[in-house]
């Protein structure tokens, strides 16, 4: 009697070391749910209206709660204008206009409900907290005009991740839009563009190469001491657009450590009109790039309130969905954890560990 009651006590605590290795390990990588472009309008940045309220718009407050997704880069957004100083400091008034409006979500109207984040650490004390995080990319660096000390103050503002162009070219860089119209301003990076791309590594920002032109993302990776991100791209062997990277482009992401992150706009996704771009088209670029350059390299984007949204993930309320399919293509909830904001913060982590290197002259 004794040694079964032994082996069963055994058995037991075998039972019992399983279900705790299954229990760390899910502690041990949480899904936090990152979608790394959101494009904002400051109408919805009111006493009046705001992100607080369910707006007409595919991302709010209460749609991410309804949807489950924590985390939300907000986009400083400047389309492309005039290279005068009228048009940087037009440029520089709505980039600012845009700053404040995040700054009013996050200190004026829900600071019991969002929070923003400048580390990866932030993000996951915020998480813990059950509060949604706000982060900032800018998409188009032509707001700074042609004073480079503005990479700081954006910096300063909060901003994580810089595009140098968007549609048109910079005063820093060339765009993806020179295959449409055959033109090209600098021929990949200017000097300036060049100079910035030392100062994003300075401080401590991502550089977003989802805009600017084949030649001067090949330029900004060979330039860049730190991982690069492509916040919005897809892949373009299954859907052939220029705002999407070819495999020669992914194969420069993965030896450069970085991330590309598959954003959900139909035309990126397919040529499909009838039936309308769905999540099958989204999970089969997800699973592309995945089998290309393997699951450290690839993660998230809806881009949406810019054009973004698809059947099964149309705004921010439907975020469920994108793990639920996932799940289905095959995916553990740890690689689900690295495409959904585990590998984006391993590049923030480096840029910033790389930043804090070469402000102390390590680097």
């Amino acid at each position: 009697m004794l040694k079964i009651f032994k082996m069963k006590k055994i058995k037991i605590s075998l039972i019992a070391l399983l279900l705790s290795s299954v229990s760390c390990d899910n502690l041990k990588t949480p899904i936090i749910t990152i979608d790394t472009h959101d494009d904002i309008n400051t109408i919805y940045f009111t006493d009046s209206l705001n992100y607080t309220m369910d707006t007409d718009t595919k991302l709010n407050l209460p749609k991410m709660i309804a949807g489950g997704l924590d985390v939300a880069w907000l986009v400083v957004y400047t389309a492309q204008g005039e290279l005068n100083d009228e048009g940087y400091a037009a440029a520089m008034d709505n980039a600012i206009d845009k700053f404040d409006a995040i700054d009013r979500l996050v200190n004026k109207y829900a600071p019991d409900q969002i929070e923003l984040a400048l580390t990866s650490d932030d993000v996951r004390r915020i998480y813990a907290k059950g509060k949604k995080v706000a982060m900032i990319g800018v998409e188009n660096a032509y707001p700074m005009g042609l004073d480079t000390s503005n990479v700081r103050k954006f910096w300063e503002r909060g901003a994580r991740y810089v595009s140098l162009s968007h549609n048109g070219h910079s005063q820093f860089s060339d765009s993806n839009t020179g295959e449409f119209d055959g033109t090209a301003l600098h021929d990949g990076l200017s000097d300036l563009g060049k100079e910035v791309v030392g100062l994003l590594n300075y401080y401590g920002l991502m550089i977003d190469i989802s805009h600017p032109s084949k030649k001067a993302i090949k330029e900004m990776i060979e330039l860049s001491k730190a991982p690069v991100v492509a916040s919005h791209s897809s892949a373009r062997a299954l859907r052939d657009h220029p705002r999407n990277l070819d495999d020669e482009q992914l194969e420069l992401i993965k030896n450069n450590g970085g991330v590309i992150q598959t954003t959900a706009l139909g035309s990126f996704l397919t040529d499909r009109k009838d039936p309308p771009p769905n999540m099958s088209d989204f999970m089969d670029h997800i699973d592309y790039m995945v089998q290309k350059i393997g699951i450290d390299h690839v993660g998230i984007s809806s881009d949406f309130d810019g054009g973004g949204g698809i059947v099964g993930w149309n705004d921010a309320s439907e975020t469920m969905n994108v793990t639920d399919a996932l799940r289905e293509r095959g995916y553990s909830d740890s690689e689900i954890a690295k495409l959904w904001g585990g590998n984006l913060l391993r590049v923030l982590d480096e840029v910033q560990a790389i930043a804090a290197k070469l402000q102390s002259g390590e680097l």
